[in-house]
C-alpha cells in the first residue's frame, strides 16, 4: 500500500488530488451554507421545523457532500484503479458513516416536531403521553437498524467479505444461536419494550406505586425504565418488571384521580357544620376540580367514628396537595369551633366502684386519724 501511495507521488499526479479535494471541500461548505440560510429563511413559516433540522444538521452535512463529490470526482482521474481501491473504500466507508449520521439526526427531528404536536404539558394529557411513549420506542429501534445497516453495508463495501458471504452467514447462525441464549434477559427485555410500547400498560409521564415508590415513568428505554420517584431519587427497573410483576398505575386511562382524608373524631362533633365546612374548603382552592365531594362516616370503634372526606383533583401531585391542604383545614376547624370533639378515652364510675372507694377511704389510717 505505501509502494502503490509512493509510485502515485513519483508520477506526481498528487496536484489533481488535491486541488479535486479543496475542491470538493469548497463546495460543500458553500452548499451547508446556502442550506442553512435557507432553513433560516423558511423558519418563519415553519419556525419548530427549520429550527430543528438547523439544530441537528449543522455539522453532518459537511462531511457528506465533500465525500460523494470526492468520490465522484476521482472516477475522472487519470490513475490506476489498483491504486485507488483503498481510497475508494475508504471513501465509501465515510459517506456510509455520514448518511447513517444523517438518517438518525433526521429521526430526532422528526421526534422533536411529533413532540410538539403531542404536548404533555396540559392536564389531560392522556393520549399525548401514549404517542409519545410509541415515538421513544420507536426512535430508538430506528437508530438500531440504521446502525445495523451502516455496519451491513460498511462490511460489504470489502471484497474478501462478500466472498465468504456464505461462509459469514453460516457462521452468523450458529454464532447468533450461541449469543441468543447468552443474551436471553437482554432479548427478553428487548421484546418486552416492544409490547409495552403498543399494549401500553405504562406511559412516560406515568404515575406509579413500584416497588413500594410512588413516582412517575421519565424514560422508558429499550431494556429498563426510568421512575423518577416523589423525593427525586432515579429508580432503574428492567423493563420485563412491568410485564411479569403486578404494580400500580394511576394515570392508566385518565390522569384524574380521587383523593382520601381520613379523620378520627369524637361522637359529639356534629356532622352537618363539619359537611358545610368541608364544601366551603373545597370551594375556595383551586386545587379541586370541581367533580367530587363526599363526606362520610365510614367506620366507628368504642372510642371515635372514623370521617372520610373524598375529592378528586386533575392529577396524583395535585391530589396529594389537595389532600394535605384539606386534612390541615379540618382539624382546624375542630381545634376551633369544637375542640372538645377531639378523640378523647372515656371512663366511668359505677355505684360499686363508689362504695369501695368510701370503704377504702375509712380504712385507711389517715381517717382514723381525723
Amino acid at each position: 500500500m505505501f509502494d502503490n501511495a509512493i509510485q502515485l507521488f513519483n508520477h506526481s499526479t498528487w496536484l489533481p488530488i488535491l486541488a479535486m479535494v479543496a475542491l470538493a471541500l469548497t463546495i460543500g461548505l458553500l452548499v451547508r451554507f446556502v442550506l442553512l440560510q435557507l432553513i433560516r429563511y423558511w423558519q418563519k413559516r415553519d419556525k419548530p421545523l427549520f429550527k430543528s433540522l438547523e439544530s441537528h444538521l449543522r455539522g453532518s452535512l459537511f462531511l457528506f457532500i465533500p465525500l460523494l463529490l470526492i468520490n465522484i470526482g476521482s472516477r475522472y482521474l487519470a490513475i490506476d484503479a489498483a491504486i485507488l481501491e483503498p481510497v475508494y473504500q475508504l471513501i465509501n466507508v465515510m459517506i456510509i458513516l455520514s448518511l447513517a449520521s444523517i438518517s438518525i439526526r433526521l429521526t430526532r427531528v422528526a421526534q422533536d416536531i411529533l413532540f410538539l404536536r403531542y404536548d404533555i404539558s396540559h392536564a389531560d394529557n392522556l393520549k399525548a403521553r401514549k404517542i409519545r411513549t410509541q415515538i421513544i420506542y420507536i426512535k430508538k429501534v430506528a437508530i438500531v437498524v440504521i446502525v445495523l445497516l451502516a455496519t451491513a453495508l460498511i462490511l460489504l463495501n470489502f471484497s474478501s467479505v462478500r466472498r465468504f458471504g456464505t461462509t459469514i452467514l453460516t457462521g452468523a447462525g450458529v454464532a447468533g444461536v450461541i449469543i441468543g441464549f447468552a443474551l436471553q434477559k437482554s432479548l427478553a427485555n428487548l421484546f418486552a419494550g416492544i409490547q409495552i410500547a403498543f399494549t401500553q400498560p405504562i406511559k412516560i409521564d406515568d404515575a406509579v406505586v413500584v416497588e413500594n415508590e410512588w413516582g412517575w415513568i421519565e424514560e422508558i428505554n429499550l431494556t429498563y425504565v426510568v421512575v423518577r420517584i416523589w423525593d427525586l431519587r432515579r429508580l432503574v427497573l428492567p423493563i420485563t418488571y412491568f410485564t411479569e410483576n403486578a404494580f400500580q398505575n394511576w394515570t392508566r386511562n385518565s390522569a384524574q384521580i380521587l383523593g382520601a382524608v381520613v379523620l378520627y373524631v369524637d361522637y359529639s362533633l356534629p356532622l352537618a357544620p363539619l359537611r358545610t365546612h368541608f364544601e366551603e374548603v373545597l370551594a375556595q382552592t383551586k386545587l379541586w376540580d370541581q367533580q367530587v365531594q363526599v363526606l362520610q362516616v365510614t367506620d366507628t370503634s368504642e372510642r371515635t367514628m372514623t370521617v372520610r372526606l373524598l375529592m378528586t383533583a386533575k392529577n396524583s401531585p395535585t391530589a396529594w396537595d389537595l389532600r394535605c391542604y384539606v386534612r390541615e383545614q379540618m382539624i382546624s376547624f375542630i381545634q376551633a369551633n369544637y375542640p372538645d370533639s377531639l378523640p378523647k378515652v372515656r371512663a366511668e364510675l359505677g355505684e360499686s366502684s363508689r362504695s369501695n372507694d368510701v370503704i377504702g377511704e375509712l380504712a385507711s389510717p389517715h381517717s382514723n386519724n381525723t
